[in-house]
């Protein structure tokens, strides 16, 4: 007959050998699978949202629309001075704006000077001053519903003076003779 005790061993180590055994193939398989699923999910996201995403709603500003703002102002215009005026210049504080590029943060700096004529430099200042904060609101919405192409090249840059200073000479002179001659850039960087 068996012994007891040794058949008690022996099943001790029948068990051991059919217990699976956790070594090192085991551990990377237990962290593999969740940090795999990590992985995949955040490409899944990152290739929808490049898809189908856009950083929010996207504000429409149009040089053609001048904003409401901009015209709603009680102060009425300076006298135009009676031989047109010579030109003279102001300066608009640097505006910075978020460029509509989905997916990607993109910054553009730009800093303005007006060149006005057919008003006074006195009159005209006073003028820019009490209508600066508007003026700064509305470059800052044009420049977040430009994209990055609209921001490069000289064509592209005239375009956007010329749409700058139509937008201003319509919102801030309705119905009158434009007085902002020309827009020079001051300063403009993208980042």
């Amino acid at each position: 007959m068996a012994d007891p005790e040794n058949s008690e061993k022996e099943d001790q180590e029948k068990s051991q050998d059919t217990q699976p055994k956790h070594g090192t193939a085991g551990r990377i398989v237990s962290w593999l699978a969740p940090v795999l699923a990590v992985v995949v999910c955040a490409g899944a996201g990152f290739v929808l949202g490049r898809l189908f995403g856009t950083r929010g709603a996207t504000q429409t500003v149009s040089a053609a629309q001048p904003p409401a703002s901009v015209e709603a102002t009680a102060s009425p215009m300076p006298p135009e001075t009676a031989d047109g005026g010579a030109s003279w210049y102001y300066d608009v504080d640097p505006v910075i704006g978020n460029l509509n590029e989905p997916g990607v943060v993109r910054y553009v700096r730009l800093g303005l000077t007006l060149e006005v004529g057919g008003m006074s430099e006195k009159d005209g200042t006073a003028f820019f001053e009490q209508r600066k904060p508007l003026l700064k609101n509305w470059l800052t919405l044009y420049l977040n519903n430009l994209t990055l192409d609209d921001v490069r090249g000289e064509k592209n840059l005239r375009q956007m003076q010329t749409q700058i200073a139509d937008a201003f000479n319509q919102s801030l002179f309705p119905g009158a003779k434009p007085r902002i001659k020309r827009i020079l850039f001051k300063e403009l960087s993208i980042q």
